[in-house]
């Protein structure tokens, strides 16, 4: 049951932004800084209720969806305080309350069907610093460009050219592999291998934040990314490295394009991992041998992981978008904090209300397909146990394919109300099972 202080605050919020901009403020801006430039504070607040349908379900595994059919729910709230001690430099402190559990406690889906739902499930509020970051922007000429506010975002002024350096404690996707029609689990899609490239296995804890630094140099049409980053202790478990011993390094090009004179995007980003985790087929073997199902903890060294993909962005007309993402990793390994996906393409369309009369509404589309190597196959049809998956057998593989859709509604100021739908196919690659009809609903609201 979603609890009350969440709610209190989704009422509170839309009242508290019209007093802060205005009756005349647009519904989904974000409201004024405190004191402009120098200083801001934004709050959000997010409620998802989602459910699956009963589907076919021959047998369950540990890490199994649950065939009869569930409902969860998930509420966070986030206060961001940021200040500029000095032009260019801007510090930022998010806190987020968390509260609720994903679909199976996250566990059922490579592609899971809420991103919203963090590893960490608690039936009571619980509050975390998700980051503590430093950001400095250095101007490198090339014309004025300017800054809007946003959380995490001061407003700034800089040049087109520009040179930016991020440290502290924040999410690895933040900076690399983002998009602007299929990136926020809070006002677009839903589902993990929407909102990010599902074999983008990028350094996080259990909560997808971890602590490094990044560097971004935008020259013309061109920026580059560079970014160190610790890995967990221990394979997606909540405890981070801090000494950068088993570490992640980042690189990502991005070009802008125009086609038809509108503005998209491409972007390549490459990933390398250095640190403690098993060969699939090594956990394999040392289950066969000692008669149990798979086990990569005795059989965990260091070594390394690579992987690579293409994220796209393209503005169609004044009201549709599309997007596209591919991507391929190491499948001789065990997934290491993101989850079990070894290639995966996903893309699709989000449309602005104005086309029927409803300028603040959005809809979108999206085609997910992910599927994993050989060994993974081996591993899982053993009984090992991935991240997210893991039936207990896998007989009859297949690719994990899903179809979202989603439908926002503006209702009072920024309170925004969106009706979710998904189907998975071959949940967690399996053909035996599903296919998975999942449902949801969720409130938003920023300030």
């Amino acid at each position: 049951m979603v609890r009350a202080w969440l709610l209190a605050t989704l009422l509170a919020v839309p009242a508290a932004a019209q007093t802060a901009g205005g009756p005349t403020a647009e519904p989904d801006a974000v409201g004024p800084d405190i004191v402009a430039g120098r200083f801001a504070v934004h709050g959000q607040a997010t409620v998802v209720g989602q459910g699956n349908t009963p589907f076919r379900a021959p047998y369950d595994g540990p890490n199994s969806l649950n065939g009869d059919g569930q409902f969860r729910e998930t509420a966070d709230l986030t206060l961001y305080v940021g200040v500029s001690p000095w032009k260019g430099f801007e510090v930022w402190a998010d806190t987020e309350a968390d509260q609720g559990f994903g679909l199976r406690n996250t566990l059922g889906a490579a592609g899971f069907p809420s991103a919203e739902a963090y590893k960490v499930g608690k039936g009571t509020p619980y509050i975390r610093l998700q980051r503590l970051l430093f950001r400095q922007t250095s101007n490198l000429g090339g014309g004025d460009d300017e800054v809007d506010r946003d959380v995490n975002q001061l407003g700034i002024h800089r040049t087109k050219d520009h040179l930016t350096l991020t440290i502290g404690k924040f999410s690895v996707a933040d900076v690399f592999d983002t998009n602007a029609y299929a990136h926020d689990p809070r006002s677009d899609f839903l589902n993990w291998t929407a909102v990010d490239l599902g074999t983008f296995d990028y350094a996080a804890d259990a909560w997808g934040y971890t602590y490094g630094g990044a560097a971004e140099l935008t020259l013309g049409r061109w920026t580059g990314r560079a970014g160190l980053f610790n890995l967990s202790k221990v394979p997606n478990s909540v405890d981070l490295e801090t000494h950068f011993r088993q570490y992640q390094v980042v690189g990502e090009i991005e070009r802008r394009v125009t086609l038809s004179g509108r503005p998209g995007t491409i972007r390549v980003t490459g990933w390398f991992m250095h640190g403690n985790f098993a060969r699939l087929d090594d956990a394999v073997a040392y289950g066969a041998a000692h008669g149990t199902a798979p086990d990569p903890v005795p059989v965990r060294r260091f070594r390394d992981r690579t992987g690579i993909g293409v994220d796209a962005e393209q503005e169609l007309t004044d009201t549709l978008a599309a997007f596209l993402r591919a991507g391929v990793g190491d499948g001789d390994s065990e997934a290491v904090e993101f989850t079990d996906i070894d290639r995966s393409v996903s893309g699709g369309v989000r449309v602005k209300g104005t086309a029927w009369g409803r300028p603040h509404d959005e809809a979108g589309i999206a085609l997910i397909a992910n599927d994993i190597s050989a060994a993974r196959r081996r591993y899982l049809a053993a009984g090992g146990l991935g991240i997210l998956v893991g039936d207990g057998r896998l007989p009859h593989p297949g690719a994990e394919l899903i179809g979202e859709a989603y439908y926002d509604v503006t209702l009072i100021g920024p309170l925004h109300v969106t009706a979710d739908a998904q189907l998975i196919a071959n949940p967690a690659y399996n053909r035996d099972r599903g296919p998975v009809p999942v449902f949801a609903i969720r409130a938003h609201a920023q300030f």
